[in-house]
């Protein structure tokens, strides 16, 4: 399979809409990442017009465990977004810090019950769609769904930790980018695998940047 196979070839039976809605959303969602690495305030409003374009893509490709995170990432984006003006003396940068050995516990939790929950909707997702005979089950699923959910997981423990400020966050990001690419691959979506592909390299910056901004700042202090 050649590149125009992967990243040409599917966009042919798009429209316009389609194609404008996913560059707007990568666009967006490679200024978020931007912002996070600088720890700006402006990862939230630039992330939740990404994350709200994707929510209704992803709907449509049947991705259904991205669709819900990208809903829940627009939650959080708020909660993130009233938590990091609060801890921000200039209301625009954070400091950031490691979890606690209580935070992990926690995300741990959200982890396991993600998995449980997107299973749980992908298991319903033949009579959600309405299919002829429909009955429930994981029949219907390929490789990609399944990546769908573990990466759902993985997504949402990374938002988390990324709301409260702390460096592991990035760890997640990078994981869950790498599974994306091949995935959005399958799914034709090939302006979004080279997000991933960005996002990826743009997370390793972010967990170098923001590693190297607490170490800076524990040095002062100490």
């Amino acid at each position: 399979m050649n590149l125009y196979e992967l990243f040409v070839k599917p966009y042919e039976s798009y429209d316009s809409l389609q194609i404008a809605l996913e560059t707007a959303g990568a666009i967006f969602g490679t200024l978020s990442v931007y912002f996070s690495i600088k720890k700006n305030i402006w990862v939230y409003p630039t992330g939740i017009i990404s994350t709200l374009i994707y929510v209704y893509i992803l709907f449509n490709f049947g991705l259904l465990g991205d669709c819900l995170i990208n809903v829940y990432y627009t939650i959080m984006s708020i909660y993130g977004w009233i938590l990091w003006a609060k801890n921000s003396e200039d209301h625009v940068h954070v400091d950031v810090t490691w979890a606690t050995r209580k935070e992990w516990v926690f995300a741990s939790f959200l982890f396991v019950f993600s998995l449980a929950f997107v299973t749980f909707i992908y298991y319903c997702k033949p009579y959600i769609d309405n299919m002829e005979g429909a009955s429930f089950g994981l029949y219907h699923l390929d490789w990609a769904n399944w990546m769908d959910i573990f990466t759902t997981s993985i997504f949402l423990v990374g938002m988390w930790f990324m709301a409260k400020q702390r460096i592991e966050n990035w760890i997640f990001w990078i994981i869950g980018d790498l599974i994306c690419i091949p995935m959005m691959i399958f799914k034709g979506l090939g302006i979004t695998s080279v997000q991933y592909l960005v996002f990826t390299i743009m997370a390793i910056l972010g967990y170098l940047n923001w590693k190297k901004s607490f170490k800076e700042k524990s040095t002062i202090k100490s």
